[in-house]
C-alpha cells in the first residue's frame, strides 16, 4: 500500500487526504525540494519537507530496508543552485560551482565529525551519508521525541537545578568532544534540543560554521536569545566561548522559563531579566555561572568547558571556606587523651556544629553579595522598585585620557580613517529613512566614554538605507551580474530556468511576479527568470 507523505502511515491508493494526519497527498512538493516519493541510495523514500535553513533542508523519510522512519537532510545552499519542480538533480551555474563545491565539502566533513563523536547518546544520531543528484545527503535518526520547550512547559514552565543539572552536563562533554574534533555547534537552543521517552536530552540542528554567522556565502540562521554577540558580526571568529554562550542561554531558559534578550539588544542593556523568586530558589554558584557564561564580551565569558563544569558544580567561595576548614583540621591533631578529657554530649556537639555552619554560610553569602562581580547584570522583577546603590571610590580620579568621539551620521570610510582601534560592524545593519546607506546610525561605546584598554573596539550599526527599494532593469543582464546587484540591495535572489529563443543561456529574461520599477520590501525573496537557451521543454 502507498504511504502518506505527511506521516508515512499506509493509505489506500485512491485516498488523497490522509485519515490519520489530514495531509493532502494530491499536491506536489514545491520546488526546489525533492518530489514526494523520490528514492535515494535505493532505499530512502523522501516525504514532506520538515524545515530548511540557508545550508540544508530536512525531510521526513522512510527506510525501505527496515521499515523505520528517518530524517533525510539534503545539502541545499540558498542562492548557489537551482532545481525546477519535479526534478531531482541540482543545477549549479559555472559561476557558483567553486563556492558550492567548497560549501558542500565543509558540510560533508562536518557530518563525518558528528558521526565519529565518541558518545552519541545525547545527539540526533547519523545513520548514513552519501552523495547523489549533484549534492550531499545525511540520514539521521527520527526517534519519538518531544521538543525541549514542551518538556519545560510540562514541568511547570521551568526546571529546578537538581533536574536540569543531570540533563545538561552530558551536553557539556559532547560539545567539548566536538570542539576537540575541530568543529562547533553554534546553535545550542531550545529549538534544537529534544527529550527522549527515557528523559534524556538530544541535540540536533547541526550545521557548519558557514550557516551560524553573518558574512559567509550562505544565508545564516541564528537563534534569538541564544546566538552570541560575535555571531552577528560579519564573518567573525567562533570558538568554545560562542558555544558556551548558547548552552548557558538554553540553561537560563530551562531554569527561568524565559530566554535572555537578543544579543543585539543586550548591547544597549546587558542585564538579564530574572525574578527575585528565581534567584532565591537557585544556588548562588549557578546564578554566577549563568552571568559568566552570558557575558557580552568574549574575553570576560567562560572560555573552556572545564571552567564551565567547575562553576556549575560548586560555589567557589563556599569551596574555599570548606578547604580552609579541612586544612585547619589537618594541622591540629588531637590526642585521644584530650578527647576523653574534653568529651561533651552529642547534643552540645550538634548545637556547636549548627552555629558554626550558620556562621560559615552566612559569611559566604555576605561575601558573595558584597563581592559579586556581576552585581547589576541581573534586572530583577519585583512589585516594589529596587533600590540602586552606586559604588563609590574615594581614591578614584577623574578620567583624563582620550574619550570616544561621536561617529553617528558619518560614513564608514570616514570612521575607518580616523578611529585608531578595532572596528566591528553589525552585518545586519538597520533600515533608516533619515540616515543614508553606509552611514553610522549608532555606536558602542557611546560618545564621551573613556577609551581604555578594554574598550578599544568600536561597534557600529550602519544604515541599510530605506527599507523599500525600486527594482532595477535586469532583462538581458548575465544572471550573476543581476543577482549581485539585487543582493547588494538586500534582496534574497532565486532563479527560475526557462527556455528562450530571445535570450542566450544564463541571461536574464525578467522578474517572476514583479516588474522593472516596482517598489518592494527589500527583504522579500525575488525570483528572476533565467534562460536555458533555445530549445524545447521536452
Amino acid at each position: 500500500m502507498p504511504l502518506c507523505m505527511g506521516c508515512l502511515n499506509e493509505i489506500s491508493y485512491p485516498e488523497a487526504v490522509c485519515p490519520v494526519c489530514g495531509f493532502d497527498n494530491s499536491k506536489p512538493q514545491t520546488a526546489p525540494f525533492l518530489p514526494y516519493g523520490t528514492v535515494l541510495n535505493y532505499k530512502y523514500v523522501v516525504a514532506k519537507n520538515l524545515e530548511t535553513n540557508g545550508e540544508s533542508t530536512r525531510y521526513l523519510g522512510y527506510d525501505k530496508t527496515n521499515g523505520k522512519i528517518v530524517a533525510i537532510r539534503e545539502f541545499l545552499p540558498i542562492g548557489l543552485f537551482d532545481r525546477s519542480a519535479g526534478e531531482e538533480k541540482l543545477f549549479i551555474s559555472p559561476e557558483s560551482k567553486s563556492a558550492f563545491s567548497q560549501a558542500m565539502a565543509d558540510f560533508q566533513s562536518y557530518y563525518e565529525a558528528v558521526a565519529a563523536l565518541p558518545d552519541a547518546s545525547c545527539i540526533i544520531g547519523v545513520i548514513d551519508a552519501f552523495a547523489a543528484n549533484n549534492t550531499a545527503y545525511v540520514i539521521e535518526e527520527n526517534d519519538d521525541l518531544i521538543t525541549f520547550g514542551e518538556f519545560v512547559n510540562h514541568n511547570g514552565g521551568h526546571l529546578d537545578w537538581d533536574v536540569a543539572r543531570p540533563l545538561f552536563m552530558p551536553l557539556v562533554t559532547m560539545l567539548e568532544n566536538l570542539h576537540k574534533a575541530g568543529f562547533g555547534h553554534y546553535a545550542v537552543s531550545p529549538s534544537n534540543l529534544f527529550v527522549t521517552a527515557a528523559g534524556k536530552l538530544k541535540l540536533g540542528g547541526f550545521s557548519t560554521e558557514n550557516e551560524r554567522k553573518r558574512g559567509t556565502m550562505l544565508k545564516s540562521q541564528l537563534y534569538s536569545g541564544c546566538a552570541a554577540p560575535e555571531q552577528y558580526l560579519c564573518d567573525s571568529h567562533l570558538d568554545i566561548a560562542t558555544d558556551i554562550y548558547g548552552l548557558t542561554a538554553t540553561l537560563f531558559f530551562a531554569l527561568t522559563g524565559n530566554l535572555p534578550a537578543n544579543a543585539k539588544d543586550r548591547e544597549k542593556d546587558a542585564r538579564l531579566l530574572i525574578s527575585t523568586n528565581t534567584v532565591k530558589r537557585l544556588p548562588p554558584h549557578v546564578v554566577t555561572a549563568l552571568a559568566n557564561g552570558l557575558q557580552m564580551k568574549r574575553e570576560a565569558r567562560i572560555a573552556d568547558f572545564d571552567d564551565l563544569r567547575a562553576q556549575l558544580s560548586v560555589a567557589s567561595t563556599v569551596q574555599a571556606i570548606q578547604d580552609q576548614i579541612s586544612r585547619t583540621a589537618s594541622m591540629t591533631p588531637i590526642k585521644k587523651e584530650q578527647v576523653r578529657r574534653s568529651r561533651v554530649s552529642p547534643t552540645a556537639v550538634g548545637i556547636v556544629a549548627a552555629v558554626a555552619a550558620l556562621l560559615i554560610f552566612s559569611s559566604a553569602g555576605l561575601y558573595w553579595l558584597l563581592a559579586n562581580p556581576f552585581d547589576g547584570m541581573f534586572a530583577k522583577e519585583s512589585s516594589a522598585p529596587a533600590e540602586t546603590v552606586a559604588p563609590t571610590d574615594a581614591t578614584e580620579e577623574a578620567w583624563s585620557g582620550e574619550v570616544m568621539e561621536d561617529y553617528t551620521g558619518k560614513s564608514y570610510t570616514e570612521v575607518a580613517t580616523s578611529f585608531k582601534g578595532v572596528l566591528k560592524v553589525s552585518a545586519d545593519g538597520e533600515y533608516s529613512d533619515t540616515v543614508p546607506e553606509g552611514y553610522v546610525i549608532s555606536q558602542e561605546p557611546q560618545p564621551g566614554e573613556p577609551i581604555r584598554e578594554d574598550n578599544g573596539v568600536l561597534y557600529l550599526v550602519l544604515s541599510k538605507g530605506q527599507r523599500s527599494k525600486t527594482l532595477p532593469y535586469i532583462s538581458g543582464m548575465y544572471y550573476t551580474d543581476a543577482a549581485r546587484e539585487l543582493t547588494s540591495m538586500g534582496f534574497v535572489v532565486k532563479q527560475q530556468l526557462e527556455y528562450s529563443s530571445e535570450h542566450y543561456e544564463g541571461y536574464v529574461i525578467g522578474y517572476v511576479g514583479h516588474s522593472y520599477n516596482d517598489v518592494v520590501d527589500s527583504e522579500i525573496e525575488i525570483t528572476i527568470r533565467v534562460s536555458r537557451g533555445s530549445g524545447s521543454a521536452d
